[in-house]
């Protein structure tokens, strides 16, 4: 039985896709939920399953095609698996008169011509003796252990200059989603007026608690462990419910203001930054918090991210102190007002009751755009969250 392989449906935000990797190929065995395409749109990867046991009888999209929601990417051969052994013996002589361009797949070709490879020297596994991406990719690695065994007849100190003197560069096409995020950055500069307000806060007190109570917090909820990003979420929570304009958003003429607090927290991944959404923060607990950035920072570097993980939100939060970062810039993230920046958390010399004391401080950023923020309430704003992780009783007691 023959059956349509369809891009997955895209949600109104996402106009189409990109075909990204095809992992299977047209011969090539496929089981039930077995990954057989990506899918790479403006936000996330998608991923396309086989439907059931069979095989992909012919490809209609290939890699680099642009694709819309619900547009047939293949033709599949439900239970077809089981006789592609039979059929491929009972014509193994005309299979043997196909030309190496009929042998050799999408993908596979792709490498070959990358490599500047032959491909009559590959052997293949594919079906009829086709080559597959995986014979180029097995060729490639045995390639150099294989050399040796011939002498070489070259001159070896002119090869060796060749190779010392060599200036390489490489031509990436951009992805989907680096160029989306590109174009939205250089959208925040050119359309909002953006400044960034800074202070610097005094991490003891919350690493002090931390240290008390990570082991039985990392017991009593099955696991999860205690960072910084919770404390920073909840303090930010209670922030955006005092200065409400920090938490709207610009639509067109109009000033969105939101009565929910939807912190969405940057994750780095592989392919870019991914923003996704913890949603009605001022419900979730700590464990929550961290339970959830967890499983965001699992998924996506396994490149599991939704999309609609990352739909919405009132507020970002972004942590370049991960990498190692002092002190930043954060940009907007449209149609948002505002982001904070976290950074590293370094020791200096700090006056306290005019005595000199080694605190560990962290300096904050938040960029807010002056359109829809006043400065004295960007300013209010970066303070109260400076108090309530200088003193966390306060979040509890929400003073």
């Amino acid at each position: 039985m023959s059956i349509e392989i369809k891009t997955p449906t895209f949600p109104e935000s996402v106009a189409d896709g990109t075909v990204a990797t095809w992992h299977k190929q047209p011969g090539e065995a496929c089981s039930t939920d077995e990954l057989i395409v990506d899918i790479e749109t403006d936000k996330v990867v998608l991923e396309v399953v086989a439907p059931s046991d069979g095989v992909i009888k012919e490809i209609i999209k290939g890699e680099g095609d642009t694709v819309l929601s619900e547009e047939i990417l293949a033709i599949f051969e439900a239970g077809a698996a089981a006789s592609a052994a039979p059929a491929a013996a009972a014509t193994a002589a005309p299979a043997e008169a196909a030309t190496d361009a009929d042998k050799v797949g999408p993908a596979a070709r792709k490498l070959i011509e990358e490599n500047g490879l032959v491909a009559s020297e590959i052997p293949g596994t594919g079906k009829n003796g086709g080559i597959t991406k995986e014979d180029v990719v097995n060729f490639l690695k045995n390639k150099p252990a294989a050399a040796p065994a011939a002498p070489v007849q070259v001159d070896n100190a002119a090869a060796l200059n060749i190779v010392s003197g060599e200036r390489v560069e490489k031509r990436v096409p951009m992805t989907r989603l680096r160029a989306t995020i590109a174009k939205r950055l250089v959208e925040a500069q050119q359309t909002a007026a953006m400044l960034t307000t800074y202070n610097e806060v005094n991490m003891k007190p919350v690493m002090e608690l931390r240290k008390q109570y990570k082991d039985l917090f990392e017991k009593t909820h099955n696991g999860t462990r205690l960072g910084f990003m919770s404390f920073f979420v909840k303090a930010t929570t209670e922030a955006l419910k005092r200065f409400p304009a920090v938490n709207a958003s610009i639509d067109g003429n109009d000033m969105v203001y939101h009565g929910y607090q939807d912190i969405g927290v940057a994750v780095s991944t592989s392919r870019g930054l991914m923003v996704p959404v913890l949603r009605d923060c001022d419900a979730m607990t700590l464990a929550d918090v961290e339970s959830t950035i967890a499983d965001f920072g699992a998924r996506g570097r396994d490149g599991k991210l939704g999309l609609d993980d990352m739909q919405g939100g009132t507020f970002t939060i972004t942590n370049g102190g991960v990498f190692g970062s002092l002190m930043s810039t954060p940009i907007l993230n449209p149609p948002q007002t505002a982001i904070l920046g976290m950074h590293k958390i370094q020791e200096r010399p700090m006056a306290v009751n005019g005595q000199v004391e080694i605190l560990p401080m962290m300096y904050l950023a938040l960029s807010y755009d002056h359109r829809m923020i006043d400065g004295k309430e960007a300013v209010q704003f970066l303070v109260t969250i400076k108090d309530l992780l200088e003193d966390p009783a306060r979040m509890l007691l929400e003073v």
